[in-house]
């Protein structure tokens, strides 16, 4: 999950997103690539100037589905459904245990589950993408 701070250096303040990665949350038969790193840019532009930022990975959801985010930090104990399965509104999808009590993720429209972006055992971040229903 990418993370954007701004920064104050000496009186100039610069813009930095940092990506958080945690062992427990990568999948194991996956190596981890090195994040590509880019120079850190000055924020010149007043309040006036600043243009919207699209997140990056926004690329990573497909158009026409909607991906679900975690609502809380936790640890993905059953997946229920698989890729391809048709899915109506409140629909069990998912167990997630956060401070010792298991929390059903629900869908939260129907339509067909397009993407699941967690495995059993993973630890998530609030916000963290889990799964997509187009």
């Amino acid at each position: 999950m990418l993370r954007k701070f701004k920064i104050s250096i000496d009186g100039k303040e610069y813009l930095v997103e940092m990506e958080e990665i945690s062992e427990s949350s990568a999948p194991e038969a996956v190596p981890i690539a090195p994040a590509p790193t880019a120079p850190i840019k000055e924020n010149t532009e007043t309040a006036d100037q600043k243009q919207p930022q699209t997140p990056s990975s926004a690329a990573a959801v497909p158009a026409d589905g909607d991906m679900m985010p975690a609502p809380m930090p936790g640890t993905i104990l059953k997946i229920l459904v698989n890729v391809g399965d048709t899915v109506s509104e409140n629909q069990p999808l998912m167990i997630l245990e956060a401070m010792k009590m298991e929390n059903e993720i629900v869908a939260g429209k129907a339509g067909t589950v397009s993407a699941i972006h967690v495995s059993s055992g993973q630890t998530v971040n609030a916000g963290d993408g889990l799964i997509t229903i187009a």
